[in-house]
């Protein structure tokens, strides 16, 4: 596959005859939104086997071989030329796929309200045959050591029918916010705690959970190591079950990093205790926050080398976030930015005939515009580039894989890339 960013006076037409590939697929394998109306600078993925490069000044077929790892010599036979054969520029070379490395993902999918929307069910039909889990959020645990449990539905048929791990996500939610006095209860109370793994247990097996997975968070800094001990007995009471714990954490860049979400997550313990962890690599840029990206690539890489000096890199899933955010200018502290899918994020620059420009730095795209009542905005999004990005980084870090939060916005271009990176584990039951 390849990833083709739009030029002035581009057509689908053009674009598929430079790659020998037809309207009609590129269409379908991008879902694009806007056919007939492109944006300068949208990012669409070319369903093609391998890529092709075109030669620029100053390039080799050595220095290009280096460029895809890819040997000298393979990338001369296969295009047909002699291994000494000056490259002039403009000349197209074709580079065959990379082998793929076996990684797992997992998805989160929030059902909200009294019943579950037929199209986030669709959401997770369609995603599920690229995940290792399907992680639906959340049972809720109660001051009283029971649960209450999120609309499962379909959930654990699709899971079934597609050989992956059903998540069973728990979390100290009240009233949908962290509590640290839930956490303080069911971490410090061993009555309650017996009871609340009791319930735990009774409930996956009832619905076929095999991961249980703590996303606790918001905790009191003098729970830490309550909250290690906690998964220490959880651990040793689901292997009997035969069943893996993982927990979330916090996006932490040192040991003693201060704040009310980071000072009870111990990566080395976790990294210790539980079979692998999420970290929540996302929300720099956020609704009630100032415009930037949402998962800008220098912090996040920053994270995942911290926790690799505390665990490892077999244990380490990646977080991405499945959105964007589109805030009204100028940015006010108390004003919340609209969450829009990349999908969404792309007819809006069609519809305001905007360009899109990408943030090297970020590896993130991101655009400006004007509404209908003169009112100024910018929308930081994910495309294909943003995410062949982590994905890269996943691949040089060598981590376990990705956790996406979450399903019901639309990108299809994430799913098309990682056929095109991994080969998805799948644990059949």
């Amino acid at each position: 596959m390849q990833i083709h960013v739009v030029q002035r006076n581009d057509t689908l037409f053009r674009i598929a005859r430079t790659y020998g590939t037809t309207v009609d697929e590129i269409v379908e394998a991008n879902e694009i939104p806007n056919p007939n109306n492109l944006v300068v600078g949208q990012a669409i993925v070319i369903p093609i086997v391998g890529r092709f490069h075109w030669v620029q000044p100053g390039e080799s077929l050595w220095s290009i071989a280096r460029r895809y790892n890819v040997s000298v010599q393979e990338l001369a036979a296969v295009n047909r030329i002699s291994v000494d054969q000056p490259l002039p520029v403009g000349f197209r070379l074709y580079i065959p796929p990379a082998p793929r490395r076996r990684a797992e993902f997992n998805a989160y999918v929030e059902p909200r309200g009294t019943t579950v929307a037929p199209a986030l069910e669709e959401s997770a039909r369609e995603a599920a045959p690229y995940l290792t889990y399907l992680a639906p959020f959340s049972f809720q645990a109660q001051r009283d050591g029971s649960l209450r449990e999120p609309l499962l539905n379909n959930f654990p048929a699709i899971a079934e029918a597609n050989n992956n791990v059903l998540m069973m996500v728990i979390t100290n939610q009240e009233n949908d916010q962290f509590s640290a006095e839930l956490g303080r209860i069911l971490l410090n109370d061993m009555a309650i705690q017996e009871r609340f793994l009791n319930n735990i247990v009774a409930a996956a097996r009832r619905r076929g959970f095999r991961d249980i997975h703590f996303d606790f968070e918001h905790l009191r800094p003098e729970d830490r190591e309550a909250y290690n001990q906690f998964l220490r007995r959880a651990r040793d009471r689901f292997r009997q079950e035969g069943w893996l714990i993982s927990t979330a954490l916090a996006p932490k860049t040192r040991e003693d990093q201060p704040g009310e979400w980071y000072e009870a997550h111990d990566y080395e313990a976790h990294g210790q205790i539980v079979d692998f962890v999420v970290i929540m690599t996302y929300e720099w840029g956020y609704s009630g926050g100032p415009p930037m990206a949402v998962s800008p690539i220098g912090p996040v890489r920053e994270v995942l080398e911290y926790a690799l000096t505390e665990m490892p890199a077999a244990k380490i899933m990646m977080g991405q976030n499945l959105y964007g955010y589109d805030w009204t200018l100028p940015y006010r502290p108390g004003t919340v930015a609209r969450a829009v899918s990349p999908q969404q994020a792309i007819q809006i620059a069609a519809r305001y005939r905007v360009a899109i420009e990408y943030d090297v730095t970020a590896q993130a795209p991101f655009f400006n515009y004007t509404d209908e009542e003169g009112r100024r905005h910018v929308v930081w999004f994910e495309d294909a580039r943003s995410i062949q990005a982590k994905f890269n980084l996943v691949k040089e870090l060598n981590i376990r894989g990705v956790s996406y939060w979450k399903l019901g916005l639309a990108f299809p271009q994430n799913w098309l890339l990682i056929t095109e990176n991994f080969e998805v584990v799948k644990r059949p039951s």
